[in-house]
């Protein structure tokens, strides 16, 4: 399936295509030592893209996933840093804000976030559980009218650069998926420390934060025995994460395709030899496949992708996307493995796709429960209602 675009939508991403590949592109390199590519937020803020998934009544856009998905797919062809900047601020943790936040904390951050000024960054994997979210051990009790979070969470993006977090936390210790909820702290509250960091073969840096006796708000306070859903939004980065792996496998698609005709072997184009073309064929054949699963799935977003497409959709594109940048590299030869060529970037981005967001493991998990729960014994796989 494959949505057809308004006239709107197809300027948007042709505006968002031009940018990246003309300015976006030259300069990918300069962010791999974890440095935060504000060179290119900035015009991105100036066309809207920050505000897509904020409500035009606080000053966003209010776009649908399926749009969301198209501009990072195209910023990501360019480069995979800046893709995943602006993922922060499209994603779980602005779509957390805009549909369960109390309106006063919506009025103050969002227009924010539209233009800029306050970058946004979740806080869920713990040293000691990932997806193992029932072992979650951060916590924030009710003391007198007032929150206190105590807890550290592990591998977070943006720390030193985000104005707001968005904290996975159990809430007066209940235990379980059930008592998890989520509260937001400020950057510079008392408690609130940075303090491990590591840098990532895609270029990002991550980092460990701790919350020690920090006293929130009761406002702050965005969700109580909300685990279900937290999940739901959360199955939207299910969307936006392999929008960003297809844009990899792209990129590396056509910078193996430029390179088969002007390389040349025994007397002529690489290209030209059979071998290679029906290598090219195939990577492209696995990126269409991959983006139809990936559209159909952001079409089912209302406002949240369904779960099963979403949880498809990922581990098609991100497995895929390792598949299609490894062989650009083999397209490449020796030179691919360089840091001269674009590839080597690509593949690089592309190794994180399987690990954010849900592992591909887990997903898989979660698929096989839904199709054998969900076989119809009349319609079969069509009892699924996903047809």
């Amino acid at each position: 399936m494959f949505p057809a675009l308004s006239d709107e939508q197809r300027q948007f991403v042709r505006t968002i295509r031009d940018l990246a590949q003309g300015e976006f592109r030259q300069r990918a390199g300069r962010w791999m030592d974890g440095t935060f590519p504000w060179d290119n937020m900035k015009p991105l803020a100036e066309l809207g893209v920050l505000g897509m998934a904020v409500p035009e009544e606080y000053g966003g856009l209010g776009l649908p996933v399926f749009d969301t998905a198209l501009v990072l797919e195209e910023i990501a062809k360019a480069c995979y840093v800046t893709a995943m900047a602006v993922l922060g601020e499209v994603g779980v943790q602005t779509r957390i804000i805009s549909h369960y936040a109390p309106e006063a904390i919506k009025k103050r951050i969002l227009p924010a976030v539209v233009s800029g000024e306050c970058l946004l960054a979740i806080c869920m994997t713990e040293p000691d559980a990932g997806t193992d979210v029932a072992n979650y051990r951060t916590n924030v009790d009710r003391v007198g009218n007032r929150l206190r979070l105590n807890g550290v969470k592990t591998l977070i993006s943006r720390a030193e650069e985000a104005g707001m977090f968005v904290v996975f936390t159990r809430v007066d210790k209940k235990p379980g998926r059930e008592g998890i909820g989520c509260v937001l702290v400020e950057k510079g509250t008392p408690g609130f420390s940075v303090t491990g960091s590591y840098h990532t073969m895609g270029g990002e840096n991550l980092h460990e934060i701790r919350f020690e006796d920090v006293e929130l708000p009761p406002e702050n306070l965005v969700l109580e025995d909300g685990f279900r859903k937290l999940l739901d939004a959360f199955n939207t980065q299910r969307c936006l994460n392999p929008a960003i792996s297809l844009g990899l496998a792209e990129g590396a698609l056509e910078e193996a395709v430029k390179y088969a005709k002007e390389r040349r072997a025994f007397g002529r184009a690489i290209g030209d030899f059979q071998g290679m073309r029906w290598k090219i064929a195939e990577l492209y054949r696995d990126i269409e496949a991959a983006r139809s699963v990936l559209y159909r799935a952001c079409a089912s977003a209302d406002p949240f992708p369904d779960p099963l497409l979403a949880a498809v959709a990922k581990v098609t594109c991100n497995e895929m996307a390792l598949r299609v940048t490894s062989e650009a590299i083999q397209v490449h030869g020796g030179y691919g493995f360089t840091d001269e060529f674009p590839v080597s970037r690509f593949y690089r981005g592309a190794r994180y796709g399987t690990l954010g967001g849900g592992t591909s493991e887990t997903l898989r998990e979660l698929i096989g429960k839904r199709v054998i729960a969900g076989l119809d014994p009349a319609d079969g796989i069509l009892g699924l209602g996903a047809f």
